[in-house]
């Protein structure tokens, strides 16, 4: 509560709590004062002052700035031990510098375009350095197999592997089934439902299985290694590791990079599998094809090369996938916020590199052949 006496050398009295809760009305109250009165002086009197947090601190010395800019001098009078341990803990100093960050202003299109460029620059600098440090320590474990927290290996295979098999099977399945449904009622009209299952089977096992499996993981366990090495950031965990003489990357990144790039693979065989089978359904029971047909024209076309190529791919995948989720990881400073848009930024980072790898693959696969 505050009452005032006075009109030239103004005396208030400051009563109760002072929180952030009133202390708007209480500037607002202060400042018409100052506006209106145009006091000579201002005495503020603070011995019923019961309670005081950081913000009404702040408010008693902004108030000292406003009336110094107003040219009188405004005190404060029996203010308790504990009001003045919280008013000496504010930097007066810190008040008027300017903020660490420009204001926001608005910029044209071709300086958002060379901004966004220019950090996408530095981003992509960034993870080149950091996939390569990652290379240099699975090169050190392969020659330091001790190194590796081989229990852990298998516990990201579970998490990354075993319970993505589901969600991998269905997707497939149905990709398969879309695939076939579709091009069955465009080749049918020139009496080639046969060729439904080259088609999918070519599709799936070239390019759709394993880019599909890799945007599945990207989102399941990208994005959880992502999440699990950012809070322990956040949490000053992985400063903890450093303090204890373990290297974070070979502690946290190895056994998940180690472990996806032995599951990827055999989720890309899975997704394969139910791909084909999901085309072999429609053209059973919708195409009247025979399972000996299907399944024949089916592999006619498919090659040892292009399985083993689509494996090849899905490892690199597997490292480009592993790698990112935790390069984003790594890289969190802040708090919650901070880990959610690192989350976001691995799941789409990682489809971004895999699409990118995967075009790449497509240019060079085709000339080896």
């Amino acid at each position: 509560m505050l009452s005032i006496k006075g009109d030239t050398d103004v005396k208030a009295s400051l009563a109760g709590r002072l929180v952030i809760d009133n202390v708007a009305r209480f500037m607002n109250e202060m400042e018409r004062l100052f506006r209106e009165r145009h006091p000579n002086s201002v005495t503020c009197e603070l011995t019923d002052l019961i309670y005081l947090d950081s913000a009404g601190a702040l408010a008693l010395l902004r108030l000292q700035d406003s009336a110094k800019s107003h040219n009188f001098p405004m005190t404060y009078e029996n203010m308790s031990r504990e009001a003045r341990e919280i008013m000496d803990l504010i930097d007066r100093d810190a008040l008027v510098k300017p903020p660490l960050h420009d204001e926001m202003t608005d910029h044209s299109f071709a300086v958002g375009v060379g901004e966004t460029a220019f950090h996408f620059y530095h981003d992509l600098i960034d993870v080149m350095t950091f996939l390569g440090e990652l290379l240099m320590a699975v090169g050190y474990c392969v020659f330091h197999p001790g190194a590796v927290r081989w229990r852990d290996v298998l516990f990201y295979m579970k998490k990354a592997g075993a319970e993505a098999l589901p969600i991998v099977a269905l997707i497939s399945l149905l990709i398969g089934l879309i695939m076939a449904f579709m091009s069955s009622l465009q080749l049918k009209q020139f009496g080639a439902n046969i060729f439904v299952a080259s088609l999918v089977g070519i599709a799936i096992v070239k390019e759709l299985g394993p880019i599909m499996t890799a945007i599945i993981v990207s989102g399941r366990s990208g994005s959880a290694f992502a999440a699990e090495i950012a809070t322990m950031m956040v949490n000053e965990e992985v400063d903890a590791l450093t303090t204890m003489g373990f290297d974070p990357l070979r502690f946290l990144a190895i056994p998940k990079v180690l472990a996806a790039i032995v599951v990827l693979p055999i989720l890309t065989l899975y997704s394969m599998l139910f791909g084909i089978l999901g085309g072999l359904l429609v053209g059973v029971i919708g195409l009247d094809l025979t399972l000996y047909t299907y399944l024949q024209e089916t592999f006619k076309p498919i090659e040892v090369f292009d399985v083993a190529a689509s494996l090849v791919k899905s490892i690199v995948f597997a490292v480009l996938i592993a790698g990112i989720g935790c390069q984003r990881g790594f890289q969190v400073r802040g708090g919650a916020e901070a880990v959610g848009e690192a989350t976001t930024s691995a799941v789409v980072a990682a489809i971004f590199l895999v699409i990118v790898a995967d075009s790449a693959f497509a240019i060079v696969l085709q000339y080896i052949r």
